[in-house]
């Protein structure tokens, strides 16, 4: 699990403000009520925000674009902060060039440092 190599300091988990509201909009839908509460929710982005670090959202546009515009921020943010972008988005997937991009299981499945 990406979380628990951050917890061992094989990798750095970066976040950015928009990136964690993201996450907190797309948590409490009433579809994942039947995983988790809002608390859960609201302590578990408490806990990115300290395990991971949290660097100014890109202001830069990025240098190549999604097929979803609403990612555009992500590749940005991964082109200015020289990371992976780990995604199981398919519109970030399928893009070549650029920063990396990779699904969560290639990433753990790729040696780090």
């Amino acid at each position: 699990m990406l979380l628990a190599r951050a917890l061992e300091g094989d990798l750095e988990l970066i976040v950015s403000p928009q990136l964690l509201e993201e996450l907190e909009v797309v948590l409490i839908r009433e579809k994942f009520r039947r995983y988790f509460t809002i608390e859960e929710v609201e302590d578990y982005l408490v806990f990115i925000g300290r395990l991971g670090t949290v660097v100014p959202d890109p202001i830069e546009p990025p240098p190549f674009r999604s097929a979803d515009p609403k990612d555009d921020y992500l590749i940005a943010l991964a082109y200015t902060e020289k990371a992976i972008l780990v995604s199981g988005d398919s519109h970030l997937l399928d893009l070549t060039g650029g920063a990396p991009i990779c699904a969560p299981a290639d990433l753990l499945g790729a040696p780090i440092g």
